[in-house]
């Protein structure tokens, strides 16, 4: 989901910016807004648009058709996973996820993250709704806890569990190591608007992860995944992700919005904004129980 410096190659395929123009000339302006306005999601058409571009663009493989071996496959999943991580750093940010279901109003959920990759730890502090507002998660070596300030109890939960009511998981906001997780079955080619990519298509090794199979739509000139479909172990096809937008930090482009669609009950989807992206030093206490708990005094 991310990528190294830009070489003169890459920024001849970014805007301005030095943002990847992952729409090509469909491009889909997502309009973020403040949550002391209207937060908003991209409308179906638009959704339908970004879905039809990257799912239905899936191209022949090209009369000179390129190869790739499985060794080379897994140094492109190291490289996700290093891009993804930042060992001997701490990250946080402040995640917006915008969620529709069918029939339902839209909800708003605001969550503040804090990592310590180098421990595999995280704390997950839930700003909004005000309802919700001083509930977290927090991973404590191999432990997931939940923390709900009016019973002011902790209960075990897991990174496969959705985040409140979105279709967002809790293992989406945590550090993870693909290269770990998965065998790379095989990798097979495509193209994702005017994009070629590797298509890598991953098995779990573990039941610990939340998809047991995994597609992953990698651009072939540099490493950027522009595409995620997830599966179960039956096969069938959860949810479908896009990385429409990102930012630089530290050197790696980061994904600043996502979005996620229920392939299983339709109609419903999730836009996630990263804001106050940082790899600032953070204290200790906050990835303790006792922070939850004094944050909610």
């Amino acid at each position: 989901m991310t990528a190294p410096h830009l070489s003169a190659r890459n920024r001849s395929a970014c805007g301005a910016s030095g943002f990847p123009l992952l729409m090509n000339e469909t491009e889909i302006t997502m309009k973020e807004r403040q949550l002391s306005g209207r937060a908003g999601i991209l409308s179906l058409p638009a959704i339908l648009a970004i879905i039809l571009l990257a799912a239905t663009a899936i191209a022949p493989a090209a009369a000179f058709a390129q190869t790739l071996s499985i060794p080379e496959a897994k140094k492109i999943l190291a490289e996700l996973d290093d891009l993804g991580n930042f060992p001997g750093k701490d990250y946080s940010a402040l995640f917006t996820i915008v969620s529709e279901k069918p029939g339902e109003k839209q909800s708003v959920t605001q969550v503040r993250i804090f990592r310590r990759d180098a421990k595999k730890q995280f704390t997950i502090l839930i700003m909004l709704p005000e309802v919700n507002k001083g509930q977290g998660y927090l991973r404590e070596d191999d432990n997931v806890w939940f923390y709900d300030p009016t019973s002011r109890k902790f209960s075990h939960s897991s990174v496969k569990e959705n985040l409140q009511n979105s279709e967002a998981k809790n293992s989406d906001f945590t550090a993870n190591s693909m290269s770990d997780d998965y065998d790379i079955q095989k990798v097979t080619e495509g193209m994702v608007g005017k994009y070629p990519v590797w298509i890598l298509d991953l098995k779990a090794k573990t039941n610990e992860v939340s998809y047991d199979r995994l597609l992953l739509y990698v651009r072939k000139d540099k490493t950027m995944t522009l595409k995620e479909e997830a599966y179960s172990v039956n096969g069938r096809l959860m949810r479908t992700t896009l990385f429409p937008k990102y930012i630089t930090l530290e050197g790696k482009l980061l994904p600043s919005q996502i979005l996620i669609v229920d392939e299983i009950n339709k109609g419903e989807k999730s836009q996630i904004t990263m804001a106050e992206q940082s790899v600032e030093k953070l204290p200790d206490k906050v990835f303790t129980k006792a922070f939850l708990e004094q944050v909610n005094k």
